[in-house]
């Protein structure tokens, strides 16, 4: 699958009980921050367990576009010669970071207090995502960015010459904005502070410590106020990627909705800022066990042991949980649509401006599949029909969206049935063994449509 060819339909249909181990891929979150951070070291980081799925493969090329020397010494194992905070090179051509969100604004931080020009674009989902929520934090160090109406890509940013130390408070809850802000204010003077009022995933402060940064994270009224000395030298790592709980999400979903499945999910995170999916299950009745935990590469890990659930219940996600785990909620409307009752998701208007707005996308595709919906701006409710009681049956459109896409292959092996996508090829963006993996357990996949 490419997530820059023609459509690929996919079909799913009720498969028998999955079994086995689900080896998913390394975290896309840290894999991102990997290489990044490794180009901003001076000397060699060394990155095992890297994902290597396009949205990854895309960062890796752009880090080469900057200067960076990245290479791959076989599956997983790469290596970054970094060209120091503030070292980037004006890349010679444009940087097309394909369908990640994270991937570009990220490497927009990064290169924002540098005097350089770059111009940046990604496939059609990517252009249409607002990037204002990013330039608009930038333009306080100095940056101008210039871009389509709406703030969306391609766009030209062009870095502060004399950038100078921010302090923010995030308008809404992003990992990626937070990220960007902080990755700007290491090449800038004195002090930039970061202020979230809901805490989001924490990727880049653990990495920031992990490769020398000075960096503190202090709990006010105002919520987490985090403060960057700017300009230090890092210092390159031996970074170990956990697997990742998004990916993980998808066989686990399958194997709680899948009639006598009984799966083992090695390695897995369970970063607090992360593991809200994995709360919201066990709230709901889910089987999970988590096996072994532990700390691997500065994450804390742990193995899952997933059983079919036939007994799950709806549930009210509190809205607070959002952040972390506001990738997932589209698989979340798959499990609660095999629950019994209603699931009440709220507070979840980010999933609008994601790879597409993932809202209306499974609202639409659980409705022609037989699912009661019912939405807002802000909310999604899920009336669940039970384990085995989804009709299914229909085609639902993915809007060049990995998680919607593999959302609703997970439904197709569960409905009464064949659930089919549009288009299974921006699965390859995130999660590039899916299918191998998914049909290694059990599960009935093939190529075309209905």
């Amino acid at each position: 699958m490419s997530a820059h060819a023609t459509a690929q339909p996919m079909t799913a249909s009720k498969s028998g009980p999955l079994k086995g181990t689900a080896s998913v891929p390394g975290d896309k979150s840290i894999s991102h921050r990997a290489l990044i951070f490794g180009a901003m070291a001076v000397g060699e980081t060394k990155i095992t367990g890297l994902l290597e799925g396009q949205d990854v493969l895309d960062t890796a090329k752009a880090m080469r576009a900057f200067g960076a020397t990245v290479v791959q010494h076989g599956p997983g194992a790469w290596s970054v010669n970094g060209v120091g905070v503030g070292g980037f090179q004006e890349p010679a051509d444009v940087i097309d970071c394909g369908n990640s969100g994270t991937g570009v604004r990220l490497i927009m931080g990064t290169m924002a207090t540098t005097p350089m020009t770059a111009t940046f674009t990604g496939d059609a989902s990517l252009r249409k995502r607002p990037m204002g929520r990013v330039t608009d934090p930038l333009s306080l160090f100095g940056t101008q960015a210039y871009g389509r109406k709406g703030g969306r890509l391609p766009m030209t940013v062009v870095g502060a010459a004399n950038p100078v130390p921010v302090r923010y408070a995030l308008p809404v809850a992003s990992a990626q904005v937070k990220s960007a802000v902080l990755l700007a204010g290491l090449n800038a003077p004195g002090q930039t502070v970061v202020i979230e009022r809901e805490p989001t995933r924490d990727h880049s402060e653990r990495m920031l410590l992990g490769f020398g940064a000075q960096l503190t994270v202090e709990k006010t009224s105002e919520g987490n106020v985090i403060t960057l000395t700017g300009q230090p030298e890092l210092r390159p790592q031996t970074v170990a990627v956990p697997r990742d709980p998004s990916s993980a999400a998808f066989p686990v979903c399958a194997a709680l909705v899948v009639e006598g499945s009984d799966i083992f999910v090695p390695g897995v995170s369970q970063n607090l800022t992360r593991n809200g999916l994995y709360l919201t299950l066990v709230e709901m009745g889910a089987d999970i066990e988590f096996q072994n935990p532990r700390t691997e590469g500065g994450e804390p890990v742990a193995d899952l042991r997933v059983r079919f659930s036939d007994n799950m219940k709806g549930i009210e996600v509190p809205p607070e949980r959002a952040p972390s785990m506001i990738d997932e909620y589209p698989i979340l409307s798959v499990v609660a649509a095999c629950s019994t009752g209603k699931t009440v998701m709220r507070g979840v208007k980010e999933l609008r401006v994601k790879e597409s707005d993932r809202i209306d996308a499974m609202a639409r595709g659980l409705e022609a599949c037989g699912v009661k919906i019912e939405e807002d701006e802000d909310t999604l409710i899920v009336h669940g029909m039970g384990a085995g009681g989804v009709p299914g049956g229909a085609t639902c459109a993915t809007h060049i969206d990995h998680r919607i896409a593999m959302s609703f292959l997970v439904l197709g092996m569960a409905a009464k049935a064949p659930v089919s996508v549009d288009d299974a090829s921006p699965i390859v963006t995130s999660f590039p063994i899916f299918e191998g993996l998914m049909t290694g357990l059990g599960a009935t996949l093939r190529a075309g449509g209905q």
